[in-house]
């Protein structure tokens, strides 16, 4: 093993810790928890040592960046997500190498990613990202309109929204960060009877 092996092993490692003791102190079931190592900023040998120790999903910000490496990693079990925000003139490459789409914020969105993945017989899992701060500086669909996402969603073929998502604001005190994250369960609550049909789960699971 190499020492850049042994290195993400270790680091992944400490994660998974972390994370199994997190949910455990929420009464939760560890391996109810996904996580997604975010690449954007490593390179493909990294990717491939923390697959080498476990890891399944990966996630990257810019299509035009990742398809190299889901190039490079086709044909193993890495699910790839795309975490950061999807231009329509970007749509067409996405769907295919991307399992799960992170940053859905429009209807035209929705309708365009599941006429492209029904074209080229493909299937892609969403993730609605809502807005809650009202910043200028975060892309995301205001609460009320999220609820029309979901409504669209419901009659998609090959396009299928499991959950929603947030960028909380960036606040050094991370208990700080929680009230945002209390809200968005609070609005997958009131959504989720809209969803059951679709059998979606969420970042704050549908029930």
């Amino acid at each position: 093993m190499s020492a850049l092996e042994q290195d993400v092993r270790d680091r992944l490692a400490g994660v998974r810790d972390r994370i199994a003791a997190a949910a455990r102190r929420a009464g939760r079931d560890p391996d109810d928890v996904r996580l997604v190592a975010v690449s954007k900023t490593f390179g493909i040998e990294h990717v491939l040592a923390a697959h080498a120790a476990g890891q399944r999903d990966f996630g990257e910000n810019r299509v035009q960046e990742a398809l190299q490496k889901t190039g490079a990693t086709a044909g193993t079990s890495i699910r790839w997500h795309l975490v950061g925000h999807l231009q329509s003139n970007k749509i067409r490459k996405a769907v295919g190498p991307f399992a799960v789409i992170h940053s859905v914020d429009r209807l035209d969105l929705v309708e365009r990613i599941d006429s492209i993945a029904a074209e080229t017989a493909q299937s892609v899992d969403l993730l609605v990202q809502v807005d809650l701060a009202g910043e200028a500086t975060k892309s995301g669909a205001a609460p009320e309109l999220a609820a029309g996402i979901l409504e669209r969603a419901r009659s998609c073929t090959r396009a299928r929204v499991v959950g929603l998502m947030l960028l909380p604001p960036l606040l050094e005190d991370p208990e700080a960060v929680r009230p945002w994250f209390r809200r968005l369960r609070a609005l997958r609550d009131r959504l989720a009877p809209r969803a059951r049909r679709r059998r979606c789960c969420a970042n704050s699971r549908w029930a």
